[in-house]
């Protein structure tokens, strides 16, 4: 693995990772993947879909027009049209290779509506399972490419860039002695942030380490405040957090208290449908007032819930809840991060030689507040979109040569403590959550630097975490508004002078650190 110059190079083994080694086929690829295929990707988990204008009645456009406004300003609106004119064409791709998404008797799709669509455009299998199901399909597909490789075990622990290009990408295989993998290119499709926070419904490797190891070699960073709660995760006192998906909701599920009110009523039109920051703070307020918020799903979907939505009643029987005739009670949690690594329309990153996909991105479409199941589609468009690019640079050979002398860098490898994690994800969530304001931020960011210097240098994958975790702070205490998921208390309207995405380094990042 070590002595020789790999062709492709990509960090990470869920959706956009497979996807994007599929679409180079059958050019060489070589996959780290730090689990078995399959497990422990954010993918793996999605409940909904995937977005896509596939009915005769909606459109590109009006899919694009939605993600423009669910992203409440700052959405790039040339990638919206970009990766919402490519939906539909990636969602055959997935019924060509084998995923069973629910059709109807003529043939057709079933589309859900979630919140903040203007159409039911969202395909799905068996309900809720539209996630483990694509991921079922691409590992099988990969195993049988003969071009693609996976190392299983391996992680990716720091990228080595020269005068702002990679070289390397330094690797242990089951926690053993680190290496350095060189290839001629990079993808980096290694998942999100949500489990820095202590409520998440994001596997415990989701923890912001794609984005941290990009910024700690240079990468410039977009959009880090923006992190979206899911409204309905399933209140069980579980870590992660079970998810009961926004379809439930599509189906005519409504959001009730204690006492039986429909709340969302008197708070937006759409009620249970209205974009999912309004609908997380909403449940979140009901928790602080001790109203103990809940989803029921008994008039609407009655006894069709078990065989409709298996994985959501599974977890509420599990956790001794029947969501035929109990609610089921809910709160938000960590569930996606809109920010990233920024990426320009062909999926590249400020670093040469490096792409990004899926949900360590940011490429402009998601804005303030992610439209539902625009992630799936997003890493399907930019991995396929990052393939053509890579294949192009190949073609050029704009690439280094193997390196004999290139060495593993001095930091640190111990394992990570559990204690300084369960510390750092708690004053994420206390200070850096739902609702925030300038003063707990600035909180979080001393706390992220005591933590930085008692824990920092000794282990690489924490390292990562504190450098996203010091990015989502510093940002979000820039950002002087409200606007999408990003919510400050102390200044609860708009500012139309902060309509544009954010731009940061981790330099800039530790200066304001350091600063307050």
């Amino acid at each position: 693995m070590k002595d020789k110059q790999h062709n492709v190079l990509i960090i990470g083994a869920g959706l956009a990772g497979l996807y994007a080694a599929l679409s180079l086929a059958p050019r060489p690829v070589t996959i780290l993947s730090p689990k078995p295929l399959g497990f422990d990707a954010s993918s793996a988990w999605a409940q909904g879909g995937v977005a896509a204008a596939m009915d005769e009645g909606d459109t590109p456009e009006a899919h694009a027009n939605d993600t423009v406004i669910a992203g409440d300003g700052i959405v790039d609106a040339d990638i919206a049209t970009f990766v919402t004119a490519a939906a539909k064409e990636h969602v055959l791709e997935l019924v060509e290779v084998g995923t069973p998404f629910d059709r109807t008797k003529d043939g057709g799709f079933v589309m859900s509506k979630e919140a903040a669509h203007s159409f039911a455009r969202v395909v799905r299998v068996k309900g809720d399972q539209a996630g483990a199901a694509i991921m079922k399909t691409l590992v099988k597909e990969v195993s049988n490419t003969p071009s693609i490789t996976v190392l299983q075990g391996a992680t990716a622990l720091d990228l080595i860039v020269e005068e702002g290009q990679m070289r390397g990408v330094v690797v242990s295989v089951d926690d053993e002695e680190p290496f350095v993998i060189q290839a001629k290119a990079y993808l980096m499709a290694a998942g999100g942030a949500g489990s820095l926070f202590m409520k998440t419904t994001n596997p415990p490797s989701v923890r912001g380490l794609a984005l941290g190891m990009a910024a700690r070699a240079g990468a410039e960073i977009a959009d880090a405040e923006f992190v979206q709660f899911h409204p309905t995760a399933i209140d069980l006192g579980l870590d992660p957090a079970p998810l009961a998906t926004e379809a439930l909701r599509g189906e005519g599920a409504t959001l009730i208290n204690k006492d039986g009110v429909r709340f969302m009523q008197a708070i937006h039109k759409d009620a249970e449908l209205a974009p999912r920051d309004i609908v997380a703070r909403a449940i979140f307020h009901e928790h602080r007032k001790g109203m103990v918020p809940a989803l029921d799903t008994r008039d609407a979907i009655g006894a069709n819930i078990i065989d409709q939505f298996p994985s959501v009643s599974d977890a509420c029987l599990n956790g001794g809840i029947d969501p035929v005739t109990q609610p089921i009670p809910v709160v938000p949690a960590a569930h996606y991060h809109m920010g990233g690594v920024a990426t320009d329309i062909q999926g590249k990153s400020s670093i040469k030689g490096l792409w990004i996909s899926g949900e360590a991105s940011s490429t402009g479409l998601h804005g303030a507040n992610r439209l539902a199941s625009n992630g799936l589609l997003e890493a399907l468009v930019y991995a396929a979109t990052a393939a053509n690019g890579i294949i192009e640079t190949l073609d050029t050979g704009m690439f280094f040569e193997f390196d004999l002398k290139l060495k593993v860098p001095k930091i640190g490898y111990a394992a990570v403590d559990d204690l300084a994690v369960l510390k750092l994800r708690q004053a994420m969530s206390d200070w850096v959550g739902v609702i925030r304001t300038g003063d707990e931020i600035a909180k979080a960011l001393r706390f992220i630097k005591q933590l930085d210097a008692e824990h920092g240098g000794k282990s690489t994958n924490f390292d990562n975490m504190l450098a996203a975790a010091t990015l989502i702070a510093a940002a979000a205490y820039l950002r002087k508004e409200s606007r999408g998921g990003h919510y400050r208390k102390d200044y609860p309207d708009k500012n139309d002078e902060l309509r544009k995405r954010s731009k940061m380094t981790l330099v800039d990042a530790l200066t304001l650190r350091n600063s307050l």
